[in-house]
């Protein structure tokens, strides 16, 4: 099953807001409707990392999360850069390519929104929660997602 761009997009909008517990609710949702596959889990897992790293505050220092900056527009296509590569590595298993996979996601979702409004806002508008979606017609809905 490929992943629908909308989980990532709203798991990214739900991390940024830190609104965990919604974001572990899509998780789950997301995990009971994956085909169990060693990329699923990957992919899984990073996200599931990503929540985890986030909740705690970014108090890791060596986390990756934690040196992230999502303002740094071009910081982040370079790291999405990166982790593409790791994806089309053919020495990397399927677990692995997934979790790149997943970060590539994520990072191509953060450049595109708007970090600094949305944190000192505390939460997205409904119209920038949608904004991804309307622009993108080939792109599914949650509700298009869970009706599956």
């Amino acid at each position: 099953m490929p992943i629908p761009s909308a989980l990532v997009t709203r798991f990214a909008q739900l991390l940024v807001n830190k609104q965990f517990a919604e974001a572990e609710r899509e998780l789950e949702r997301f995990k009971q409707k994956m085909h169990k596959t060693e990329w699923n889990r990957g992919y899984f897992r990073a996200l599931y990392g990503m929540l985890l790293i986030r909740r705690s505050n970014n108090s890791d220092s060596y986390s990756f999360f934690a040196k992230l900056d999502l303002n740094d527009k071009e910081a982040l296509q370079a790291y999405r850069r990166e982790f593409l590569n790791h994806v089309k590595n053919r020495l990397h298993g399927d677990f692995d390519r997934g979790f790149f996979s997943a970060w590539a996601d994520f990072t191509r979702v953060i450049s595109k929104i708007n970090i600094g409004n949305a944190e000192s806002k505390g939460a997205f508008s409904e119209a920038e929660k949608n904004k991804t979606l309307k622009e993108d017609k080939n792109q599914a809905t949650m509700e298009e997602f869970l009706e599956d």
